[in-house]
């Protein structure tokens, strides 16, 4: 006697040795013996042996049409046997018993299995549902396999040109484009990226890494929505405003033809256009000078709830990468409260009351306009004016002497502040990154656009004199609003974190006992939140953020989110364009500055490179100039395989050599830019600097 019996879902068959009713004795083709339960057993047959059984019957559930034995099959629920008598005739023999269970068995779709050996036939609506899901399937996976061909080959599938940006940012795993994306990064052996890149899915690396900041910060677009404008001329609360006068003092910023109006003067980078701050110098009766630190004041052409108040309040920051800006405000809206040259602009004026000796006197804030004389650009004034030049006699030229004032009442302000013996750099300094976007370098160096990247040094002094002007101004104002319980969004160091509050604290870091960003309302957020409750202040007004708001709670978290965001994706964009600039200049070695164990710095650039074949720091030192070979660029991952090739004989570079890890950290710096509330268009953000601290 043979037994056919199931085990674990697999179908054997073995002869008979021993049987107790509840449980048998089987002895397997292979020889082993086994003990198989009663209920197991399907089937019991004498002929042919165990060992033919399955093979005669897996030949024979080949010829078996599943359709045809679905449609031959009972309504209610039956065993195989039955069903293979109603196919084969009324006596099957055991091979042919066994071909229709087997038959059974892989057709899941058709008959649903309802015990051992037993089953009910799907239902008509059931099967064709699954007989149409299992079409899709094969239709999915041909569509998967050509996809994945047409990418390999760099030809872009007409499935993928409708949801490209999903596809390359944040594509859908179970979705049969992202599966072509997976198959043919397999075949290849290149990223999905660069598959894409290569298909003509974008145009360009660049257009890769600011397609990708796009997706996830400005999925509506950088565009505006529809906004009510501002209408200086129907606005008397900026008509009225009094035009900042000199009184009976003198002014020495030129011919002013007899007009007694404050005239005043930026100091910004070439590229600047989101002008917010100016300063005016004008000698007093009693000796000494009176100075405006003044900023302008969009705050009082729109409110917090106006449709442009709302757009600064989505937007938070103005966005800056080498080559281009997305600007917090529209370009109409900054136009209009710019400090540009030639123009009376609304503005906050601090005003400083300062002694021949350069004492502070005194100072006072009022809402005014200015008349804007100039706007100085940094490469036209610093070869005249820098920490060269101040040692000796200055040559002459235009606002020579209101800069010297300045400079000097700087060197009070950070004395002040117990920053005198912090105003050295350390030799260490920014960059500024200019893209000339009709220039195409070639089709090898990543479609059009040419980068130049020129350094400056860091704590210039027309940097200093900016910086403690502004330091000066946020410090004033925030201790101003704190002091009349208004609240406001505050900048705090304390153990060496920056952070953003609503509360007034110390800012360790830069020495004040309070500091609130409000410098820069053109360009970034919490500034004019700052600078709304300065004129509900100034006017004696309810502030528009009441204490305990929860609207400022959550701007604040917000800001400092999205703040640090941006900052992070121009550090992104500012080492693509390193890497361009190499490939561009086809650079093939490098000098650069050991940081620590396997990192350099790159002289001249503001790029970090980990360098596995770097010695070990008692060979080069941290400090130590190091020659590195430049073995690839790959302009889509921002990665560059570089070599050590020598030790570089030479002085430790104090740049590198005279910080501690401090440097790296969380820290505001007091001559920076960022301070001074500009950030230049193309500015560095250097690797080792923390997002609140820019150019």
């Amino acid at each position: 006697m043979n037994v056919l019996y199931e085990e674990d879902g697999a179908f054997r068959a073995g002869a008979v040795l021993a049987d107790n009713v509840s449980s048998l004795q089987v002895t397997l083709p292979t020889g082993r013996r086994v003990k198989v339960k009663a209920a197991h057993v399907l089937l019991r047959f004498e002929t042919p042996s165990a060992a033919v059984l399955l093979a005669e019957a897996e030949v024979a559930a080949e010829d078996i049409e599943v359709d045809f034995l679905w449609e031959v099959g009972p309504a209610a629920e039956f065993g195989f046997t039955e069903l293979a008598a109603e196919y084969f005739g009324q006596n099957p023999t055991s091979a042919q018993a066994a071909a229709v269970l087997l038959r059974l068995h892989s057709a899941p779709m058709y008959f649903h299995r309802k015990g051992r050996g037993r089953y009910f036939k799907a239902p008509p609506e059931i099967l064709q549902a699954a007989l149409a899901g299992m079409e899709k399937k094969r239709l999915q996976a041909e569509a998967i396999t050509r996809m994945a061909a047409e990418l390999v080959a760099g030809r872009l599938p007409d499935e993928f040109k409708s949801q490209l940006p999903q596809l390359l940012y944040a594509a859908d795993r179970n979705r049969p484009e992202a599966k072509a994306m997976a198959e043919a990064a397999a075949q290849s052996g290149k990223s999905e990226a660069q598959l894409l890149l290569a298909s003509g899915a974008v145009a360009s690396a660049h257009d890769y890494h600011l397609g990708r900041f796009l997706h996830e910060c400005f999925r509506e677009g950088t565009g505006f929505a529809p906004y009510a404008p501002v209408d200086a001329a129907a606005m008397p609360s900026i008509n009225d405003l009094p035009l900042a006068n000199l009184g009976t003092s003198g002014y020495t910023g030129g011919d002013t033809s007899g007009d007694t109006s404050v005239r005043a003067f930026s100091i910004d980078d070439a590229a600047t256009t989101e002008i917010d701050d100016a300063f005016s110098v004008a000698p007093r009766v009693e000796g000494g000078w009176r100075i405006g630190v003044h900023i302008a004041a969009p705050g009082l052409g729109f409110a917090v709830d106006s449709d442009l108040g709302q757009i600064a309040r989505r937007r938070l920051s103005t966005v800056y990468m080498p080559g281009q800006k997305i600007t917090m405000l529209p370009e109409a809206v900054v136009d209009q409260f710019t400090l540009a040259a030639g123009r009376t602009a609304p503005a906050i004026s601090l005003y400083l009351e300062v002694a021949a000796d350069l004492r502070l006197l005194s100072h006072s804030t009022q809402l005014d306009r200015i008349t804007i004389a100039d706007n100085l650009r940094h490469h036209d004034i610093e070869p005249l004016f820098n920490a060269a030049t101040l040692t000796e006699p200055l040559a002459d030229f235009p606002y020579r002497d209101e800069l010297t004032v300045l400079w000097e009442f700087s060197q009070v302000l950070a004395a002040g502040r117990g920053q005198q013996d912090k105003a050295d750099s350390g030799g260490r300094k920014d960059y500024n990154f200019v893209v000339d976007w009709d220039a195409n370098v070639g089709k090898d160096v990543d479609g059009p656009g040419q980068v130049s990247i020129t350094e400056r040094p860091r704590g210039s002094p027309l940097d200093t004199l900016v910086a403690e002007l502004m330091i000066f101004a946020n410090a004033t104002w925030g201790a101003a609003l704190r002091d009349a319980g208004i609240p406001a969004l505050y900048r705090v160091q304390t153990g060496g974190k920056v952070r953003m509050s609503t509360v007034a604290a110390a800012h360790e870091g830069l020495g004040v006992d309070c500091y609130a960003w409000s410098s820069s309302p053109l360009r970034r957020y919490a500034d004019l939140v700052n600078q709304w409750q300065l004129i509900a202040w100034l006017r004696n007004e309810p502030p528009s953020f009441a204490p305990q708001s929860t609207e400022l709670f959550t701007a604040l978290r917000d800001f400092e989110l999205t703040y640090a965001t941006y900052a992070e994706f121009q550090r992104h964009m500012e080492r693509y364009w390193c890497l361009r600039y190499l490939a561009q200049t086809e650079t093939r070695t490098l000098e650069a500055v050991v940081i620590k164990e396997s990192l350099a710095r790159v002289m001249d650039l503001p790029l970090v490179l980990r360098v596995a074949s770097l010695p070990d720091l008692a060979v080069a030192p941290r400090g130590a100039r190091v020659r590195l070979a430049v073995e690839g660029i790959d302009l889509l991952s921002t990665e560059i395989r570089v070599r050590f090739v020598e030790l570089l004989a030479g002085e430790m570079v104090a740049e590198v050599a005279g910080v501690d890890d401090a440097d790296s950290g969380d820290l505001d710096t007091a001559a920076t830019a960022d301070v001074a509330g500009e950030i230049p268009a193309g500015a560095s953000l250097s690797a080792d600097e923390d997002a609140d601290t820019a150019r």
